[in-house]
């Protein structure tokens, strides 16, 4: 099923590992991702105070929720990122751009001041369509 990244030259293009906007064929299974943190199979946290390295487990967890569903990180049409740190973004991106490749999901990024855990650095939702 085709995921399509839509662009247009009426909006600033993105800074990030996101598209403006995605389409998608609406004819699959819709999978809705839980918000995923970086605790370990094991439940240990990863990275505590590495957001690079949480953002990887943050990652490796959507993609394990996104696999058990059956599809991949490909028929991910949008994410929803919350940081603790926006200073952080670049950081989180060069790790993003390892998970999604173009078409890029569709994206919002948000700071709060706290998560479900004290050391949790950020957390990611996102929704799929499984043919």
């Amino acid at each position: 099923m085709p995921k399509t990244q839509v662009s247009t030259d009426a909006l600033r293009s993105p800074n990030g590992v996101f598209s403006q906007a995605t389409t998608i064929e609406a004819t699959g299974r819709l999978v809705f991702v839980s918000g995923m943190t970086a605790r370990r199979p094991d439940g240990g946290i990863a990275g505590v105070g590495d957001v690079q390295e949480q953002t990887r487990q943050v990652c490796e967890n959507v993609k394990s929720a996104v696999e058990a569903a059956g599809g991949t990180l490909a028929d991910i049409c949008r994410v929803d990122v919350y940081v603790r740190n926006m200073e952080d973004f670049a950081k989180i991106h060069e790790i993003r751009a390892r998970y999604f490749t173009e078409p890029l999901p569709a994206s919002t990024m948000v700071e709060v001041s706290k998560l479900a855990h004290p050391d949790y650095l950020i957390e990611i939702s996102a929704i799929a369509v499984v043919s």
